[in-house]
């Protein structure tokens, strides 16, 4: 594990900003009641490549339960979250050519393109919506109702993603 001290302070740092700025800012919007802005699971997405499974897994439990403690949602945020960094390797090995094609240390459009960022992005959190919401309702009544929040609040969620990869991480470096 050849992870810097200054890659560890930076996500450190993302974790806490990620969480207070999703529980503070996004979850006071109201846009309708179908989208719902999830974007602290950016530090997921964002995490180096080489990070070990078991800290992949524990600090997305973290994560969710972070935002699950400040929005009283009882580990809804944190059963998405592990479930999305669980799919997280899958999705890597599926989306790219060969382990070995990866070029950088964390997941960004710089590194490994545009197509290859937006099927990670998209297939992860597609996978964390979905259980997010269907978890929450809970019930196969509100189905395509619970569908159309997860496909709102997915579009919504990308494109923060997408405009923060352009604005703050593309041009670093």
């Amino acid at each position: 594990m050849d992870i810097s001290s200054r890659t560890v302070f930076l996500n450190i740092i993302r974790f806490f900003f990620l969480i207070f700025f999703q529980v503070l800012i996004l979850n006071n919007l109201n846009l309708g009641g179908y989208v719902n802005p999830y974007f602290y699971i950016l530090f997921i997405l964002l995490l180096p490549f080489n990070t070990p499974k078991w800290l992949l897994l524990l600090s997305s439990f973290l994560l969710g339960l972070g935002v699950d403690i400040f929005t009283n949602t009882i580990g809804l945020n944190a059963a998405a979250c592990v479930l999305m960094a669980f799919s997280r390797p899958f999705v890597i090995t599926i989306i790219s050519d060969a382990p070995d094609s990866l070029i950088g240390d964390t997941p960004s459009i710089k590194n490994q393109g545009l197509k290859w960022f937006l099927y990670y992005v998209i297939s992860m959190v597609l996978i964390h919506h979905f259980a997010l919401f269907y978890l929450e309702i809970f019930r196969f009544s509100e189905f395509f109702n619970t569908l159309l929040r997860v496909l709102l609040s997915s579009a919504f969620t990308i494109g923060l993603i997408l405009i923060c990869e352009y604005l703050f991480y593309y041009n670093r470096k």
